[in-house]
Order: C-alpha cells, then sequence, then structure tokens
C-alpha cells in the first residue's frame, strides 16, 4: 500500500498540468489559479490539522517558518512553473522542471553539505545532456523559449527551496507545516495578484470545475498521499516512485492535448530521468541523503 500511495501522490501531481491548461483553457488567469488553489489547499489542510489534533502541536516556530517558506519560496516556483505551462506544452515544463534533484545534488556539494562522487558527475552530465535534446529537439511552433526558460528557473527555486526547509523544518510535524505553507503562499499570491490588478474570479462553471479538480487532486490528496507512503515506505523508495510524475505528465498530455514530442525530446526526457535515478538510487555503502530535504520540506512538486 505504501508504494501504492506513492504512485497515486506522483500521479496527482503529473496531472497538475494538464488540469492548469485546462483551467486557463475556461478562462482562469495564472493569478487566480495560484490563489484559489493555494487558498482553498490551506482551509481543507487547515481542518484536516483541526480534526487530527494537529494544532495544538503548532507552535510559533512552525507557523511563522511555514509561512515564510510558502511565500518566499513554495509561491515563486508554482508561479514560475504555471506562468511556464501557460505558455509551452505541459510536457516539456515537466521535463525540463523534472532535473530538479540533480540541482539539488550540485548545491549540496558546491555548499560541502555533501562529498562530490562520480555517480553525481555522471547524473550532472546526463541531466545536461536531456535538456539539450528537449530543448534542441522541439517542433517548429510547439516551442518557446520564454516557457522553458520559466520551468527552469522553477526548478532552480524549488531547489533553494528544498536547500533552506532542510535546515528550517528538521524536526516539524509535516501536515501542520504544509498547512502553513500553503497558507503563506496563498497571502503571497493575494498580495502579489493585487498590486498587479486584482484578481478576476469573473469565469465560468468550467473554470471552478478544474480549479476544484487540481486543488482536490494535485495539491490536497497528493500532499497526503506522499506523506501516508512515505510513512510506509520510507524516503529512498518514495523518491524512486517519485520519479514517475514528469512521465504521467507527457503520458497524460499526449492524450488529453496531443502533445507531441520528436525522438528527441523523447529521448532528452529519458536522460533526465536516468539522470535523476542515478543521484537517488541507493548504494550498499550508504542510503541517498538528497532525498531527506525533500521530505522534510514537505513540498509537493508544483
Amino acid at each position: 500500500m505504501g508504494s501504492l500511495y506513492c504512485l497515486l501522490s506522483a500521479a496527482g501531481f503529473g496531472v497538475m498540468a494538464i488540469f492548469a491548461k485546462l483551467s486557463y483553457g475556461a478562462g482562469v488567469s495564472v493569478g487566480a489559479l495560484l490563489v484559489v488553489r493555494f487558498g482553498l489547499a490551506a482551509l481543507i489542510l487547515l481542518a484536516v490539522v483541526a480534526l487530527t489534533g494537529g494544532l495544538a502541536r503548532l507552535d510559533r516556530r512552525t507557523t511563522l517558518v511555514g509561512l515564510a517558506m510558502g511565500a518566499c519560496g513554495y509561491a515563486v516556483q508554482a508561479g514560475l512553473y504555471l506562468a511556464a505551462v501557460s505558455r509551452v506544452d505541459a510536457s516539456q515544463v515537466a521535463l525540463v522542471f523534472s532535473v530538479y534533484p540533480v540541482l539539488v545534488m550540485v548545491a549540496a556539494v558546491l555548499t560541502r553539505r555533501e562529498p562530490a562522487s562520480r555517480r553525481r558527475s555522471l547524473a550532472l552530465a546526463v541531466a545536461i545532456a536531456g535538456l539539450v535534446f528537449v530543448v534542441n529537439g522541439a517542433t517548429a511552433g510547439s516551442f518557446d523559449l520564454t516557457g522553458a526558460l520559466l520551468s527552469f528557473a522553477a526548478a532552480v527555486v524549488y531547489t533553494a527551496y528544498i536547500l533552506v526547509g532542510d535546515r528550517a523544518t528538521a524536526g516539524t510535524d509535516p501536515v501542520p507545516l504544509t498547512a502553513m505553507v500553503c497558507l503563506g503562499a496563498f497571502l503571497s499570491c493575494l498580495v502579489g495578484t493585487s498590486l498587479l490588478g486584482g484578481v478576476d474570479l469573473g469565469f465560468g462553471i468550467e473554470g471552478w470545475f478544474w480549479l476544484v479538480v487540481l486543488v482536490g487532486v494535485s495539491t490536497v490528496a497528493a500532499i497526503l498521499l506522499f506523506f501516508a507512503g512515505l510513512a510506509r515506505v520510507g524516503p529512498t523508495v518514495t523518491s524512486l516512485l517519485s520519479v514517475t510524475e514528469p512521465v504521467v505528465t507527457v503520458a497524460v498530455a499526449a492524450l488529453v492535448f496531443a502533445d507531441a514530442l520528436s525522438t528527441v525530446q523523447v529521448l532528452g526526457g529519458l536522460l533526465v530521468l536516468v539522470a535523476v535515478v542515478i543521484v537517488q538510487w541507493p548504494t550498499a555503502a550508504r542510503l541517498p541523503q538528497i532525498v531527506e530535504p525533500d521530505d522534510r520540506a514537505l513540498v509537493p512538486t508544483a
């Protein structure tokens, strides 16, 4: 069941880009999507925390750390990711963004939090080759440089978020912290969109339907399933099974939008996934420590 929970969580996060594109098609703006997504998710998660007695364990430090992580990190990462989805095929966004575990590895080595190794160097080389193939193999008319850069920027921000969260959230109860992260992201997005002219919630029932589905499936359910799986199979298996997330995005995008990837792009995407597996695959000497910041930082990918 633990492995099943992890796979369902990865699938939930994987289809978020699909639901976002369907929302955009129904007249929802990026700003409205961010505000509604984080606002509803925060309400639902706070209700879960209250029902499970988590509010009693929610101290001042956890509250402040969670709000800061959401406002300064998660909101920015999600905004970049969803802005990329509004400009470029969902499959391309997922493939470029999936390089973030390798970026975490590089940052950990550069800051001397983890030692360099041949395996990590190999993963970096494979990931770079994969990204080059994804970008250069884009078919005419389906590639947007700004969208690709936004995807990569989202991966960079997510990397910083994980590394900062590793230090700031050690030993913290995950679900209450996640509720605070979503609340902080909601407040940040609300302020940001207000400064840019406000949020237009005048879209129709179809737009609200896809937003509710995105919040329920790709935010709340995906996060709770992630923690349920993590508790049963541990961080190593959880991180390896999470590699299926971009695969789900690409497969569903092909079915729903008929997103076409060239052979070179498919090869590039596979190389990115191989690099992630290389980084996170356990060895006889040690378990990969790169997954621990991801778990403790309590971050759903988008």
